[in-house]
């Protein structure tokens, strides 16, 4: 889901090639129509995961319940390719962006049951609107994945060094 909604960040997600790198990066099965709408559809649906990042339990539980209510879900226990039996909320043959949204929303059940939605962030780096999902031990993590630790890091070595 971050990696989603980083891609409006890092414009990772302008192409239909874009797209297709993104599915093969992320595994994500299914139909494919490798077009045009099937990339608006997806980016579309950015602005929807985004919100799960800023809203309480109350209000993650109210998106959760929309998309799946809206999007008609149907968990189904599933193995394909290199992956065990897992679940799915969605055809195969549902549009992309529809699978995403849903399997988005089926993950947020499980962040709120486990009443870990603190482990849903903003990256700490003051010119970066990515997210971030911290799965560190002592939920320490501040920097999205897009560089923005490195970068911090190298800005804050090279001001010690002027002033030292």
């Amino acid at each position: 889901m971050a990696a989603l909604v980083n891609t409006r960040v890092a414009g990772t997600l302008e192409t239909v090639d874009d797209l297709d790198a993104f599915v093969r990066e992320q595994e994500i099965s299914g139909s494919r129509t490798h077009d045009e709408n099937e990339l608006k559809r997806v980016r579309a649906i950015r602005p929807e995961l985004l919100r799960f990042f800023d809203v309480d339990e109350a209000g993650a539980v109210e998106l959760v319940n929309r998309v799946l209510a809206r999007e008609r879900a149907l968990p189904q226990l599933v193995r394909h390719d290199h992956w065990g039996w897992h679940l799915h909320a969605a055809s195969s043959d549902s549009p992309l962006a529809v699978r995403l949204v849903v399997e988005a929303a089926m993950a947020m059940i499980d962040v709120v049951r486990a009443g870990d939605l603190s482990r849903l962030k903003h990256c700490a780096a003051t010119d970066c609107d990515g997210v971030l999902v911290d799965l560190s031990r002592n939920r320490s993590k501040r920097y999205c994945d897009l560089g923005c630790g490195n970068r911090v890091a190298v800005a804050a070595y090279r001001a010690r060094q002027r002033e030292g």
